[in-house]
């Protein structure tokens, strides 16, 4: 049910094993807004050391209508794919916590939940590609170095979505106005707004489908030096 709960969320993004893009976004936060309910906030805290690895650390937080979700997701700082996640739900004033194993080499993904320090369920996924975590995936779109419309690459949630960058256009949202990157899916599950600029800002996700959704930035900050993203 959690696991549905995110993807209804969060079902977007892109990973592309292609040309990255130079920017440094690390250690930055930002705010948004969740229409017509809540709010979230994702925290890039850059390179930390996990079992003995180095790797990227991003803290995400969401508050939407009575479920909280405070998730630690740890990813590899090379080719940006998910490796471990730590969760912690309020859903209605009960309490749950999960872990998130991936497996990319195997293109499998392991969720195990855990209730009073004791593992009770665990869930198995398995795809044709590596799997994706569905918060970081906008991010990672960021990478990508010269978009095109027409632009397209498939993501897996562990279901398959081909994503299509369809236009470049005006998006308004409560931190101003942007020129950005347009994208769609197929199935159509979801549209993501991502900043024309060098810093490629995930400013807008919108959720298709009988729970929609809408992402909408409200705030960025990062260290001076890394504002502009060159």
């Amino acid at each position: 049910m959690n696991k549905i709960i995110l993807l209804i969320f969060f079902c977007t993004g892109i990973f592309f094993y292609g040309n990255i893009f130079a920017a440094d976004v690390a250690q930055e936060t930002i705010l948004y807004e969740i229409s017509p309910f809540g709010s979230s906030e994702y925290q890039d805290l850059g390179l930390v050391e996990l079992r003995g690895s180095k790797m990227n650390l991003v803290i995400f937080k969401t508050d939407v209508a009575g479920f909280k979700d405070t998730e630690k997701i740890y990813s590899d700082p090379d080719t940006f794919l998910p490796l471990w996640v730590e969760r912690d739900i309020t859903m209605w004033l009960r309490k749950e916590y999960l872990t998130e194993q991936y497996f990319p080499k195997a293109n499998r993904e392991v969720i195990s939940k855990f209730e009073n320090g004791r593992k009770t369920k665990e869930y198995f996924f398995k795809a044709n590609g590596p799997i994706h975590n569905a918060i970081l995936l906008p991010f990672s779109l960021r990478k990508i170095q010269n978009l095109g419309i027409g632009w397209s690459c498939n993501i897996r949630l562990p279901e398959e979505f081909k994503v299509t960058l369809v236009s470049v256009e005006n998006v308004s949202v409560p931190a101003g106005t942007f020129r950005a990157y347009h994208f769609t899916s197929v199935p159509a599950k979801f549209e993501i707004w991502i900043t024309n600029d060098s810093l490629r800002l995930p400013v807008k996700i919108k959720g298709l489908g009988a729970l929609s959704y809408t992402l909408s930035m409200k705030k960025r900050s990062a260290p001076a030096n890394i504002q502009e993203g060159s």
